[in-house]
């Protein structure tokens, strides 16, 4: 879909649930920035859900965003990042849940 200098590339986007099984996939090319195109997957959050991201996914956009729709934000910071947000290192470990959803066999 894309072509950067390595050739022709493809980023799959997933948002799991907490048993690891997809609510939302999506191809992108792949010089295409993860977080501009993460607005349009998050309209399944709502009150309450928790969002587990890494640092892609850390914008004040889209963090306003998230909170808008009544859900969390488990988003690692930047390290560059000025403001500070909560962020709960033990709840992160979870977000293995979509790495592993990548490497399922069914």
């Amino acid at each position: 879909m894309g072509r950067p200098r390595g050739g022709l590339t493809t980023k799959i986007h997933a948002l799991v649930d907490a048993r690891g099984l997809p609510i939302t996939l999506k191809l992108t090319p792949g010089q295409a920035h993860d977080g501009r195109s993460a607005a349009d997957m998050l309209a399944t959050l709502g009150d309450g859900d928790m969002l587990l991201a890494d640092r892609a996914y850390d914008s004040d956009a889209l963090r306003a965003d998230i909170v808008a729709r009544g859900a969390w934000a488990n988003v690692r910071p930047m390290p560059n990042r000025k403001q500070r947000f909560a962020f709960s290192p033990f709840l992160y470990r979870y977000r293995n849940l979509v790495e592993r959803f990548f490497n399922m066999r069914r």
